[in-house]
């Protein structure tokens, strides 16, 4: 069976909105269009992906899994075609991804160098991003920093760099000229616990079960560093994102009883290539410090 990726992606519109209508208006299609589509879809694969009722729509077990397996099938057609239309202009260039604060010019010097004839582009990244410039074909390689989802990937770790905690100017704990985690286990935290694993063991807001946290692809750190000076939480970045964004009223302080933060190069398995193997080459002889 061919599987028709139109349909794919019309599932995964009504899977992330679990509503026909509002899948329909983001999609600019009819909903009774929409529903045919995934009843087709339904047919082809022998199964039921949602289940509907008087309380509304609902992911199965298969649609679930179906969800889950979705995002990199799609992102590899949208690479593929991608790569396609480039190579015929002739304009596919080498591109390297890189997280905010992570210095990668050694390496591309060095690269461009042992390949004269390969231009080479930069491309910036958030951390929602900076694997799926690669699963999706923006970028040949990703300099990312853990931890990441690592289906799919090579990931060659690279460096270990000491992390800091934001908090606003007015703060009793900006007066400090370090701290430790301790120190912050009754202050809300502005990201997912789960990347800071020291603090949310034992922090206050989960003891509580009162933990929440801003994210999301347009969380930028423009936009948490705001929600720190307002007085609403405290962030924990690398200490070199950190000289990125200083701000009269946003301190940092150097955080101890907490991992530092761990920095790899990333590149498709499925797309790998000679060159972008010598760059991970590359990177590891000029970056690595373990």
């Amino acid at each position: 069976m061919d599987l028709d990726l139109r349909k794919v992606r019309y599932f995964v519109a009504v899977a992330e909105e679990l509503n026909f209508g509002r899948a329909a208006d983001r999609l600019r299609i009819a909903q009774p269009a929409l529903s045919r589509q995934i009843r087709a879809l339904e047919k082809e694969l022998h199964i039921e992906l949602f289940e509907r009722s008087s309380r509304g729509t609902a992911l199965t077990p298969a649609g679930t899994q179906l969800l889950a397996d979705a995002g990199p099938v799609l992102a590899a057609a949208d690479a593929m075609e991608r790569r396609a239309r480039l190579a015929a202009r002739g304009t596919a260039p080498f591109t390297v991804a890189f997280m905010p604060g992570i210095l990668v010019t050694p390496v591309v010097r060095a690269f461009t160098d042992a390949y004269p004839g390969i231009g080479v582009e930069v491309l910036r990244t958030s951390y929602y991003e900076q694997v799926a410039v690669l699963h999706d074909g923006r970028a040949d390689v990703s300099f990312v920093r853990l931890p990441v989802p690592v289906a799919g990937l090579t990931v060659v770790p690279l460096f270990a760099e000491a992390r800091v905690v934001a908090v606003p100017a007015g703060h009793p704990l900006a007066g400090k000229e370090r701290l430790h985690v301790d120190d912050i286990a009754d202050e809300h935290l502005l990201q997912d616990p789960d990347l800071v694993p020291e603090w949310r063991d034992i922090a206050r807001d989960v003891r509580e079960g009162s933990s929440r946290w801003r994210s999301g692809p347009g969380s930028t750190m423009e936009e948490k560093l705001e929600h720190v000076a307002a007085e609403e939480g405290i962030i924990i970045v690398p200490r070199s994102t950190a000289a990125l964004y200083t701000r009269p009223d946003v301190v940092y302080r150097p955080l101890d009883g907490i991992a530092d933060n761990q920095v790899a190069v990333a590149y498709s398995t499925q797309r790998g290539s000679a060159e972008v193997e010598q760059f991970a080459d590359l990177a590891v002889r000029l970056l690595r410090t373990n």
